[in-house]
């Protein structure tokens, strides 16, 4: 099963799908987030293009574990994404995943324009992966798919 995941902001949105053997999240370009309308086409044409059959989109939590205005933009998107996509979208919490990924980047050499640039695909690819590795632990619990 082919999946992609999200990593939703107001400047941009990160993306990242997995291999089609659902093992590795690979990150792709990220998306505008300022137009989202261009946004949905392009998650559209990627489900349609791709056979993507699962979208996770994360939930951005506060530091005490609460939800605040950013994990309800997220929600509000994730219900629009299943309803433009007809895809199954899972919420996924992203606990930390953008600075996760921005010290991987910065270990990796990479500068803070370049980091910028690809800050949030790597966070979608983080949260991908580490869907898919629970996924694939024998005995891992699956009541979030």
């Amino acid at each position: 099963m082919r999946v992609a995941a999200v990593d939703f902001g107001k400047v941009r949105v990160g993306l990242a799908v997995s291999d089609e053997l659902g093992l590795l999240a690979h990150p792709r370009p990220f998306l505008d987030g300022t137009h989202l309308g261009h946004v949905f086409q392009a998650l559209i044409d990627l489900s349609q293009q791709e056979n993507v059959e699962l979208f996770l989109v994360g939930l951005p939590r506060l530091l005490d574990g609460s939800e605040g205005p950013a994990a309800r933009r997220a929600r509000r998107f994730a219900a629009k994404l299943k309803e433009r996509t007809g895809r199954r979208v899972v919420m996924i919490d992203e606990w930390l995943s953008t600075r996760e990924a921005q010290g991987r980047l910065r270990a990796a050499g990479a500068d803070s324009r370049q980091a910028r640039q690809r800050v949030d695909s790597a966070a979608a690819a983080l949260l991908l992966q580490s869907w898919l590795d629970r996924r694939a632990t024998p005995g891992s619990d699956r009541r979030h798919e």
